[in-house]
């Protein structure tokens, strides 16, 4: 019995691995974005492309079954494309445009806080420790730190890190809407629900859209290799391979390597795009790194006995 454990526990590596790869090509994604905004793209238009490119190489590894399994299960993934799409994406992207692209990726990292949070609330045989909450307060101290920060930094919009707490919200709660669906469908179909209806639930917002930035636009080189990186890499691979380690480890579980995405942010943007963290910002990001550490830390080593 003992052998058979730790061989199983053993093979989960590869789903481990699959986590960390989908969080790095998220947290270089802040700053392709940030690219494309700087070469006269739009946030909903981005993401729109960004999708319609993931969702045609989604279509292609996944196109035999249609529909879900019933009108539940399909309302369901119409939520999905909302909270982990349409309304995420739009949020983050629109973020980049009033913030630091270090502020967005940090602040989007509290989703594994909230969905331990959220899934404690819905399921009271997983109510979160005294470490999550301990964990929840320092982390959202920090998250105070960096919107104070920015509300004294005339270059820098708060709203940019509201929308970005509000990303955070969404994709905690794609984390929680996953466990049921994963139970009976594949991980790629499941991504093509979820691109599909991201793509449609986004639509309208292009009605609130300025203006759509011109076809030549599309031409530049920069533009095309970003998009590309969008759509192939943080949405199709990261996606799909999301999926399947949320399937083999659990949402909780998964959502711990989110803890990473903020620093691989960081170091990017500042080698690439040159942004430079003040005393008050890097204040605020040390204590959301030590929130989001310190409730997995204390849930297991004091509240769990692990």
């Amino acid at each position: 019995m003992g052998t058979t454990r730790v061989s199983s526990n053993g093979n989960l590596w590869l789903y481990h691995v699959l986590a960390f790869f989908a969080v790095t090509a998220w947290g270089l994604s802040f700053i392709s974005t940030r690219v494309l905004l700087d070469n006269g793209l739009h946030p909903i238009e981005i993401y729109i492309y960004r999708f319609t490119i993931a969702y045609i190489g989604m279509a292609i590894l996944s196109h035999n079954k249609l529909w879900a399994n019933s009108i539940k299960d399909e309302m369901l993934f119409i939520l999905c494309g909302i909270v982990a799409g349409s309304v995420y994406f739009i949020a983050e992207n629109v973020a980049l445009q009033y913030t630091l692209v270090s502020n967005v990726s940090l602040i989007t990292s509290l989703s594994p806080l909230l969905t331990v949070l959220i899934v404690g609330a819905l399921y009271k045989t997983d109510r979160p420790g005294k470490g999550a909450y301990v964990g929840s307060l320092v982390a959202f101290l920090g998250v105070g730190l960096v919107i104070f920060n920015s509300s004294f930094n005339l270059s820098i919009n708060p709203l940019g890190d509201m929308l970005a707490l509000l990303a955070a919200l969404c994709w905690a709660i794609y984390c929680i809407l996953l466990k049921p669906l994963n139970v009976t469908y594949d991980s790629r179909f499941i991504t093509r629900k979820v691109f599909f209806y991201g793509v449609v639930t986004a639509i309208p917002f292009l009605l609130v859209e300025p203006e759509i930035a011109p076809v030549s636009k599309l031409l530049i080189p920069a533009v095309i290799y970003n998009l590309a990186f969008l759509g192939l890499v943080c949405s199709l691979a990261a996606f799909l391979v999301w999926a399947i380690a949320v399937k083999k480890l659990g949402s909780v579980r998964t959502s711990n390597y989110l803890y990473f995405q903020p620093v691989i942010t960081l170091v990017f943007s500042f080698i690439i795009l040159h942004e430079q963290v003040t005393l008050i910002g890097g204040t605020g990001c040390a204590l959301i790194l030590l929130g989001v550490w310190l409730s997995d830390y204390l849930q297991r080593r004091f509240w769990t006995g692990k």
